[in-house]
């Protein structure tokens, strides 16, 4: 389970070190792709294949909806290993689409990490905590 949210700096050379606490669970490589939000997705390798396998590729390719989901996180996937100080690169694509700059936050989702320009994180989460009891009681009333 990958909790907690860490500050972080992207290098010149745009890499990304990893919080210690997330390497372990990394080590075995890994996919960045476009998140929801302005965020970048970060999912441990065997993660992803199960986010391939339970919601990707069972998208109808005859569908409009099915393809543009397809295109987002497919398209924009890519493949990395940490090297030995924990760093990975950031796609500079990627990076620039989620108005990531120099300062990030890599917040830990459950299955996955999030990588968001730290003052978008910042006015994310002051947005979040005023709805989250909102939220929460939509979605409990959804449950009865």
């Amino acid at each position: 389970m990958l909790l907690g949210e860490f500050e972080h700096t992207i290098d010149d050379k745009n890499r990304l070190t990893l919080p210690a606490k997330f390497r372990q669970a990394l080590s075995g490589g890994l996919v960045i792709t476009r998140g929801m939000d302005g965020c970048l997705y970060c999912y441990p390798q065997a993660e992803w294949g199960q986010l391939v396998d339970g919601r990707l590729a069972g998208l109808d390719p005859f569908s409009k909806e099915g393809r543009m989901m397809q295109r987002y996180f497919y398209a924009g996937a890519s493949e990395a290993e940490p090297d030995k100080q924990g760093r990975v690169m950031l796609p500079t694509s990627l990076a620039k689409e989620a108005g990531i700059g120099r300062d990030v936050v890599v917040a830990g989702v459950g299955n996955h990490l999030e990588i968001w320009d730290r003052a978008a994180w910042r006015d994310h989460v002051k947005e979040l905590e005023g709805s989250a009891e909102d939220v929460a009681e939509r979605l409990a009333s959804q449950r009865d």
